[in-house]
């Protein structure tokens, strides 16, 4: 089998190391980009002294400013942002076509058949770091590995500014020690689960069968059975299709029961169906969705089949939502759900029955 060479890049405290790149007095401060914190606002991003505060993304930014009193809290520049994002993906494809963005600030690349630095992946991605360091002023860090879970578990080992490889004859032992929480697609609640079954570590992961992990995840577990070996086929797809598009709003003020949350659809909707209108005509939507967060910060997502923005389905996923914690309301979002029909293969489900 064809061995691949991929290489994660993940730009180190994206939006506060450009702040810093375009301010250099605030390098040896805790910096933050994110929404004011007397506007309930929340942290997007922050550097690494803010970390060692404790400061956290999706963190709001009262509670940051209250644990790390000298905070800097700057509002997103995203226009900036995608400058800086652009110039890097440059840079990345000038050793390969093959580049797969996955935000702003990060990307996988397979470097498997490419002529540059003698086909060495590793001399490759330093030079990646070097470039992005010199040309656009910001840091990132590099996994290398035979394949994109490992690349990207990788590249999250020596940040920031850092590079870890993977060689293929070391991916068995890499694996064994490593924590399931890693692993792509093992959120809290699985992990938790697994916990509570002594599983910690691929390892203990490995002593399950397929027939197990597929009865106790569903096709999950098929998954799990693989990537706890570290096996992933997953290819790198340089076109990155849309899956869903959504609107949200944050508000000062909690809203503070169900009529308040629903008086604000109108101008959630009007918000969505403008975004529609600029998405081509190769996406077929299939799913409407309402996510809510509540004042305690738990969030819940609904959704329903549906093929048209209607006002009454999404008043309807309200309802569901609201009633799951029944407590003011911090943020409101809705949002559908494609299929792109653009794709060679793709399946559409369809309705049992036909909806008046």
């Amino acid at each position: 089998m064809h061995q691949r060479k991929i290489i994660h890049c993940d730009c180190d405290c994206f939006y506060a190391a450009v702040e810093m790149r375009d301010d250099p007095s605030l390098k040896t401060l805790a910096v933050a980009v994110g929404g004011s914190p007397d506007k309930r606002g929340v942290i997007a991003t922050c550097n690494y002294q803010a970390r060692e505060q404790g400061v956290r993304s999706a963190m709001p930014s009262a509670y940051a400013r209250r644990i790390c009193p000298g905070l800097v809290i700057l509002p997103p520049d995203f226009e900036k942002y995608r400058l800086a994002s652009r110039m890097v993906k440059e840079i990345f494809f000038r050793f390969t076509d093959l580049v797969e963005p996955l935000s702003l600030d990060e990307a996988y690349l397979d470097v498997s058949d490419s002529d540059k630095c003698q086909g060495s992946a590793t001399l490759m991605a330093r030079d990646i770091r070097a470039m992005v360091k010199r040309e656009v002023g910001i840091s990132l860090s590099t996994g290398i590995a035979p394949n994109k879970f490992l690349a990207k578990v990788a590249s999250d080992w020596n940040k920031p500014d850092g590079e870890m490889v993977i060689l293929p004859d070391q991916v068995e032992e890499f694996v064994r020690d490593l924590p399931v929480a890693k692993i792509f697609g093992v959120g809290k609640v699985t992990a938790q689960k697994l916990q509570v079954q002594g599983v910690e570590r691929c390892i203990d992961l490995q002593a399950l069968s397929a027939f197990e992990l597929t009865r106790k995840f569903g096709r999950f577990g098929a998954s799990l059975y693989e990537l706890c070996r570290g096996i992933d086929q997953r290819e790198v797809k340089p076109s990155q299709r849309r899956k869903s598009l959504s609107v949200e709003t944050t508000y000062s003020d909690d809203l503070p029961d169900l009529d308040t949350c629903l008086k604000q659809l109108s101008e959630l909707l009007i918000k969505l169906r403008s975004r529609l209108r600029r998405v081509d005509d190769q996406y077929l939507i299939t799913k409407l969705y309402v996510k809510i967060k509540f004042n305690d910060f738990q969030a819940t997502t609904v959704e329903c089949l549906g093929a048209r923005v209607e006002k009454s389905e999404y008043q309807d996923l309200i309802t569901t939502a609201f009633a799951r914690g029944n407590k003011p309301v911090r943020l409101l979002g809705v949002g559908v759900r494609f299929i792109d029909l653009s794709e060679r293969m793709h399946v559409e489900q369809l309705e049992l029955f036909d909806r008046k």
